[in-house]
């Protein structure tokens, strides 16, 4: 079954790792409830830098593909070309349903998704006050709310 959701990652993890990667980033966040906006500011380049598990996937993919290839080539023996054959196979399994062997691995050591991601970073800018000069009225006024309402989430 072809996956559309953004979630496809997540839902294809165990509870348990779902839930120890939640965790992890409900304590992340409560670490700089009161660290002040330097800290803040630091771990959001942290974030920034972080590795989610698309790149990783998308990181393990081609390099197990090219030495599956090196090495047919280099050996002389086309048994190594299942190597690629199949890396590809999971490449596009993954693209399609979220899954494939690496993940489960991937995430139990705690790799997030872009979306757990972002919900950190969108916590740690609530923290800092990104959010707090944005209207909470449900029609927007003005192209300045736009603006500052997109700037705050750029920030």
């Amino acid at each position: 079954m072809i996956s559309t959701n953004a979630e496809r990652v997540a839902r294809n993890t165990s509870d348990e790792a779902n839930e120890r990667i939640r965790r992890q980033t409900q304590a992340n966040v409560a670490r700089f409830a009161t660290a002040g906006d330097e800290a803040i500011d630091q771990r959001l380049a942290e974030l920034d830098r972080e590795w989610d598990v698309e790149r990783w996937v998308e990181t393990l993919a081609p390099s197990l593909t090219l030495f599956g290839l090196f090495m047919g080539v280099a050996s002389g023996r086309r048994g190594w070309l299942v190597l690629p054959v199949a890396v590809q196979g999971f490449f596009l399994q993954h693209a399609l349903q979220g899954w494939c062997p690496p993940v489960p691995v991937l995430r139990g050591l705690g790799v997030r998704t872009m979306s757990e991601i972002n919900e950190e970073r969108m916590a740690l800018k609530a923290l800092r006050g990104d959010f707090r000069d944005l209207t909470t009225a449900p029609e927007v006024e003005s192209e300045h709310q736009v603006s500052a309402a997109l700037a705050a989430v750029r920030r």
